[in-house]
């Protein structure tokens, strides 16, 4: 029965399970911003301070989440995140820094150490190379993705702290070096409208990132790119994502995949790392900050969407789960 169930989830369900990816990016609102365009001569360092400090840098409201990026266009550098290893690029590598950490970008042995503050603000590159030099140097695209609604979100939860990804390895889901070619074209055409294409290829390129990444996760990790993968949990995680407001339980869902609550609980909670139950009070609280941030729908409306008979239950769980009350909620995010 479970290699029947397994070839089933796999062939019919495809669409379903990539749809839960879609639903998940689509809550993140991506949005994006070039920052830097540059190129630097060793030695040289450039300090990037953490996301909430980028962020008021940058104007960005609070509860937006900022990633910083960083592209090497030619030439090589490394990453050093705060408390974390070195990580070293070369062309036509990217990093994503998910985790907000603050981190220094250099080349080369001692120098001093610019501030993106500093040439955010129209400060001189120190570095520039001259045209004998240039061949040793590095050119970087920095810039930033813009995250709304990541509290909850389970794909944003997976991701890791600083993804590192290479345009130069195809993929059957991405087209990472695509998108980035494009990006690179747009801005040295200097064309009408260039600023917003950009801004359109920053939000593309931050979702083929992702799916780079998801390509790329070892089978056996647990995460949710691990069950999304399975056939058996991917199904049933459809299936919360689907129909989010249903009367699930574990009964139900394993009845759905043709299994055992037992050995299905099991193989969702080994897969994701959360069990189905957890998994879809998370997604459901999640709906709900979206809903209250972005509708005039009330709080007993938005309680019966995501699966809950009562404004008390609701309000109980969401507390319990955001940390405030749903009106403060909705409050706070409006002002």
């Amino acid at each position: 029965m479970l290699e029947a169930t397994e070839f089933f989830a796999d062939t019919a369900d495809a669409d379903q399970r990539s749809g839960v990816i879609d639903d998940a990016l689509r809550s993140l609102r991506i949005g994006g911003s070039l920052l830097l365009r540059e190129t630097y001569a060793p030695p040289w360092s450039i300090a990037i301070p953490d996301a909430e400090r980028l962020g008021t840098l940058l104007g960005v409201n609070s509860g937006v989440r900022v990633v910083a990026f960083h592209l090497v266009e030619f030439g090589h550098c490394a990453i050093k995140p705060e408390g974390a290893h070195e990580v070293l690029l070369t062309a036509g590598e990217t990093v994503v820094c998910f985790g907000g950490d603050a981190h220094r970008l250099s080349q080369g042995g001692s120098s001093r150490t610019q501030s993106i503050e500093t040439l955010l603000g129209g400060g001189r590159n120190l570095r520039r190379p001259d045209a004998a030099g240039r061949s040793a140097g590095a050119s970087l695209l920095c810039g930033v993705f813009l995250l709304h609604h990541t509290e909850l979100n389970p794909l944003f939860a997976a991701l890791p702290p600083l993804m590192h990804a290479t345009l130069s390895r195809p993929g059957e889901l991405h087209n990472l070096a695509g998108v980035a070619r494009l990006m690179a074209e747009e801005i040295d055409r200097k064309s009408l409208g260039g600023g917003y294409v950009v801004e359109r290829l920053l939000e593309v390129l931050c979702a083929e990132a992702v799916r780079a990444h998801i390509e790329a996760v070892p089978r056996q990790e647990t995460s949710w790119f691990r069950g999304i993968k399975d056939p058996v949990v991917g199904r049933a995680i459809a299936s919360i994502h689907l129909r989010p407001g249903e009367d699930w339980s574990v009964q139900r869902l394993a009845g759905d995949v043709a299994m055992s609550p037992s050995r299905f609980a099991a193989r969702f909670s080994e897969a994701v790392g959360d069990s189905p139950m957890a998994y879809l009070a998370k997604w459901r609280m999640s709906l709900a900050c979206r809903q209250l941030a972005t509708t005039r729908q009330s709080i007993d409306q938005i309680a019966a969407s995501v699966g809950y008979e009562s404004q008390a239950a609701f309000s109980r769980a969401f507390k319990k789960h955001v940390g405030v009350s749903p009106a403060a909620w909705r409050t706070r995010e409006r002002r």
